[in-house]
């Protein structure tokens, strides 16, 4: 058997886009003289379309991009992933088709509900019955994603014999993830006795990033194929081509996440109708990471770095960032905010004194960032430019930004990377060459919004604050189970009340690229109001 394994980039609601990139594959697989074509999950519409799918009208158009594709079928047979509507309900559903007719349809048994799935809110469960199906001669077995994640419905399916199981998948990136999918499909393929084929997207949407790596094992669980991932890709798996594995390079963990970030930049900015981005440039090291990610996504002539200093900003930060911009090939402006803090200041004078409240607190220091904030939006609103924060996880976790000053933006590129991540991507960046100015890593980072001010101020230092906040973000461990690790407890205590009482803040945050597993949003989804603080 020869299948075309179509790794395309569907786009959420473009049904005539995706339609066109699905004929595109299934004529390459009719020239390639394939047996069958497969797509990822909810091809036609994209992952995931969300309350799209309440809509009527949205899916009276499925049904017609639907059937455009099964007019279409030739000789190759084709599998594609579609909502479909079963009666009054809605289903996840993959649609084999042949010969301009439907040969059948496979309902998603296993709905997740977690992270950034929300599948029971809009779809009902297949029924169990109908997964193997015939075309060209071969025995076709059938799942979808979550499917085959589920050992007691894999028990079941094992006993039916076929030539190749697929499924058809919407497989978000996080760290370490490809490995684990690899793992899981070589299992099955032993398990069901069959080659399995795992086909995944690629592409980015909101906070998601679909790395594609769509893979194959032969029925002993040796992998016959990895596609590229984070990038678009179609070829041809020959399940009788013993000895001639197709294995991409599986990039190593840093290039994975830097390559994420990429994708996840360059989809937001320009499917949401922009071709250019300005970003705050302050030298330290979070904005030059930043601007590198905007460079490689969007190219230097795309982006605009934007120096903001103030009183309190030093000679090497503004060498600093200079350096960044020469090293990047990036054009920048410099816009002091001295002046304009200063007439705030001044409108806001007499009021407090009135108050009784002329001490100068963190009341000054978010003047300072909401100017910066300010300036950056004008300049998005005159040129028509997204504006990228750049505020690490490690940051929002805590709340160590401000509200209206560097978090107002349209995509919060490092919302997912912690402080400790940003120092090592920046040093996998500069393996070979200087991107990100040496001084801007080596330098303890900084805020200037106060005189000789440091983040290690306020926040403990950041490989003793990332630890903690991973244990109670990622692994919800609570504080005396923390401390256990050999953390003080009262510091274990005041991360925690900080992380919780920043969550009004995360709720007006820009989305951003999630990397990890309990990314801020879809992920952790934690009350702003509540009693509990452990």
């Amino acid at each position: 058997m020869k299948i075309f394994v179509a790794q395309i980039s569907p786009r959420v609601g473009d049904l005539d886009g995706n339609v066109h990139q699905i004929h595109a594959a299934m004529a390459e697989a009719t020239n390639c003289c394939c047996d069958l074509v497969v797509f990822p999950e909810l091809t036609i519409t994209g992952y995931p379309p969300e309350d799209l799918l309440q809509r009527a009208q949205f899916l009276d158009e499925v049904e017609k991009a639907v059937q455009a594709v099964v007019t279409a079928s030739g000789n190759v047979c084709v599998a594609f992933g579609t909502p479909r509507r079963d009666g009054t309900v809605l289903k996840n559903s993959v649609v084999l088709a042949q010969h301009g007719k439907v040969i059948g349809y496979y309902d998603k048994q296993q709905l997740p509900n977690y992270g950034v799935f929300d599948e029971q809110r809009y779809f009902t469960a297949g029924s169990g019955h109908g997964f193997i199906f015939e075309a060209n001669g071969w025995r076709i077995g059938v799942g979808i994603c979550e499917d085959l994640w589920h050992d007691e419905l894999a028990s079941r399916q094992a006993g039916s014999r076929c030539d190749v199981w697929l499924n058809l998948n919407a497989s978000p990136f996080h760290m370490g993830k490809q490995a684990v999918r690899e793992a899981l499909v070589q299992r099955r393929a032993r398990q069901f006795a069959a080659p399995v084929l795992y086909v995944n997207p690629v592409g980015g949407q909101d906070e998601i990033v679909f790395d594609g790596g769509s893979c194959a094992s032969d029925s002993q669980g040796n992998l016959l194929l990895r596609a590229p991932m984070f990038e678009a890709w179609c070829g041809v798996l020959d399940l009788a081509a013993v000895g001639r594995e197709e294995l991409a390079a599986m990039p190593e963990d840093l290039e994975q996440v830097y390559k994420a970030l990429v994708l996840g930049v360059a989809d937001y900015v320009k499917r949401n109708g922009c071709s250019q981005v300005v970003i705050g440039i302050s030298g330290g090291i979070d904005s030059a990471l930043t601007a590198a990610i905007a460079v490689d996504a969007l190219g230097a002539e795309n982006v605009l770095g934007v120096l903001l200093p103030s009183r309190y900003s030093s000679d090497h930060s503004i060498s600093d960032a200079m350096s960044l911009v020469d090293n990047l090939g990036m054009e920048s402006i410099t816009l002091p905010i001295a002046d304009g803090v200063d007439v705030i200041e001044k409108t806001l004078s007499g009021t407090f004194a009135a108050w009784g409240k002329t001490e100068s607190d963190l009341t000054e220091e978010n003047i300072q960032a909401r100017i910066r904030g300010v300036l950056l939006m004008a300049i998005s609103n005159k040129t028509g430019r997204m504006v990228l924060t750049t505020g690490n996880k490690s940051e929002m976790a805590v709340g160590y930004a401000t509200l209206y000053g560097d978090m107002a933006g349209g995509f919060a590129v490092l919302k997912d990377v912690y402080k400790t991540q940003v120092f090592a991507l920046c040093r996998w960046l500069n393996r070979e060459k200087e991107v990100i100015p040496e001084n801007t890593i080596i330098k303890p980072p900084s805020a200037e919004l106060r005189p000789d001010q440091k983040d290690s101020d306020s926040l403990p230092d950041y490989d003793e604050l990332d630890a903690i906040l991973v244990a109670t973000i990622e692994e919800c461990l609570g504080v005396e189970d923390i401390a256990a690790r050999g953390y003080d407890v009262v510091e274990v205590k005041r991360v925690v009340r900080m992380l919780q009482l920043a969550e009004y803040k995360r709720r007006q945050s820009p989305p951003g690229v999630k990397i990890t597993e309990r990314a801020f949003g879809r992920d952790r989804r934690y009350p702003i109001t509540h009693g509990y603080w452990e």
